[in-house]
C-alpha cells in the first residue's frame, strides 16, 4: 500500500511542478481580454454584469444609445495583466459617475454666465443645476464571465499538465 501511495505522490508532485512553471501572465492576459470583450458587449446591450437593463434617459432623445454619445468612455476601456492579476478598467474620472450613479450633484457654469441645455422642446439656462444620474454599471464579472474564466483556466491547466 505504501509503495502505491508513494507513486501517486510522486505523480502528483510532478503535476504540481508543471503547474508551477505555468506562464500565468499569458493566462491572465487571456482572461483580461475576455473580460474587456464582455464589458464592451454591455455597452451594446445596455446592461449591467448582472444582466439588468440600464435605466433609460428621463429627458432628451430616449432612443439614443446610453453611454455612447462620443464613444470616449467605451474606447477608454483597457485590459492589463501580469503574473498575478488580470484587470479591465478606465482612467476617466466620470466613469465612476456612470458605474455607481450620483444623487444631487451640483454642476456650475465655469467658463460662461450660465449652462444651457434642452429639456423636451425648450432651451433652459441656469447658473447651477442639480442632477441625479442613475448607476449604469458596465464593469464587473458576470456569471457568463465566470464560466469563460473557468474554461480558460481549465484549458491552460490541461495544457500545462500534458506539456
Amino acid at each position: 500500500m505504501s509503495v502505491r501511495l508513494d507513486a501517486e505522490l510522486r505523480r502528483l508532485s510532478k503535476t504540481l511542478k508543471k503547474l508551477e512553471d505555468t506562464n500565468f501572465k499569458a493566462i491572465n492576459k487571456n482572461i483580461a481580454q475576455q473580460l474587456r470583450s464582455s464589458t464592451l458587449d454591455r455597452f451594446k446591450k445596455e446592461e449591467s454584469p448582472e444582466n439588468k437593463k440600464w435605466e433609460k434617459r428621463k429627458y432628451g432623445n430616449r432612443r439614443k444609445k446610453l453611454l455612447k454619445n462620443t464613444g470616449i468612455l467605451r474606447n477608454s476601456l483597457k485590459s492589463k495583466a501580469d503574473n498575478k492579476i488580470a484587470t479591465v478598467g478606465t482612467n476617466l474620472e466620470y466613469a465612476l459617475t456612470h458605474q455607481f450613479g450620483t444623487k444631487n450633484r451640483k454642476i456650475k457654469a465655469k467658463n460662461c454666465k450660465a449652462l444651457k441645455f434642452k429639456i423636451g422642446n425648450r432651451w433652459v439656462s441656469a447658473k447651477e443645476v442639480t442632477v441625479n444620474i442613475p448607476a449604469r454599471p458596465f464593469l464587473g464579472i458576470s456569471e457568463e464571465d465566470k464560466e469563460e474564466i473557468k474554461d480558460i483556466l481549465e484549458y491552460y491547466v490541461e495544457k500545462s499538465i500534458k506539456g
